[in-house]
């Protein structure tokens, strides 16, 4: 009671038009039908209610776009006609673990003209002789029987199909991966380096203009002193030479 409660609440606190995918395993319906669903879930693709008990599918609602069906474990031994009405779509059906019994109960399922998995495993129509060639006989839609084809070919896993997705991306990501990091790894190198130069140079510059500084300054200081002492020297020199030419004007006067 606790796990039906559960589940018809979640159905309630969900909007109906938006769910695609829908669990409802191991909860219990009540008179053939689960509480809450309805035929409000119109986008609905996907839906299990496996161990549900099940006995018949006359309440099942209106689904258009139901693709795969889960109906495992529950105690349904006919009706199936009413699958085209509801869930004509439908390309998965399992009906693996119910009463099923004889081909007359599964010829129903002719009119599912998208249908190309069906599973009826431990079901006791399985029991049956050539079972397998009657199946296909009668239902000239389907591909795979109980997982396997026609030739025993299993019939491809969406799960693993999806992980195989994923090792190809990982594929791509990894093949991809290097270059990218390499050439993050250059661009880094490249930056640290250029930072490097430019510090050096900076360094460089700074202590070059500084002594350039230093030594115009002392250039100045010699050339201002230099240039002063010869201007003094040149005047005294000229006094010298003036001074005995002036003594000299001097006498002959």
């Amino acid at each position: 009671m606790e796990m039906k409660k559960r589940i018809n609440l979640e159905l309630r606190n969900r909007a109906p038009e938006k769910v695609t995918e829908l669990v409802l395993d191991n909860c219990r319906s009540s008179n053939g039908e689960i509480e809450g669903l309805n035929d409000s879930f119109k986008e609905l693709q996907f839906l299990s209610m496996a161990n549900v008990e099940l006995t018949s599918l006359a309440k099942l609602p209106t689904l258009s776009k139901l693709r795969k069906l889960e109906l495992s474990d529950n105690v349904i031994s006919g009706g199936l006609e009413v699958l085209a009405e509801r869930c004509p779509n439908l390309t998965y059906l399992n009906l693996s673990g119910n009463k099923i019994k004889d081909l007359g109960t599964v010829e129903a399922l002719q009119n599912l003209k998208n249908l190309k998995s069906l599973d009826l495993f431990n079901c006791e129509i399985t029991n049956l002789e050539d079972y397998r060639d009657s199946i296909f006989e009668l239902l000239q839609q389907i591909t795979y029987l109980d997982g396997f084809d026609q030739e025993d070919n299993e019939a491809p896993d969406s799960e693993d199909d999806d992980d195989e997705g994923d090792e190809d991306d990982d594929d791509d990501e990894n093949e991809a991966g290097p270059p990218g990091e390499y050439e993050e790894e250059d661009d880094e190198d490249d930056g640290a380096s250029d930072l490097g130069e430019g510090e050096e140079e900076e360094e460089v510059g700074l202590s070059y203009l500084m002594k350039e500084e230093i030594q115009d300054e002392e250039d100045d200081d010699d050339y201002v002193e230099g240039g002063d002492e010869e201007e003094e020297e040149g005047v005294r020199g000229e006094k010298r030479k003036r001074e005995p030419e002036d003594e000299g004007e001097e006498e002959e006067d």
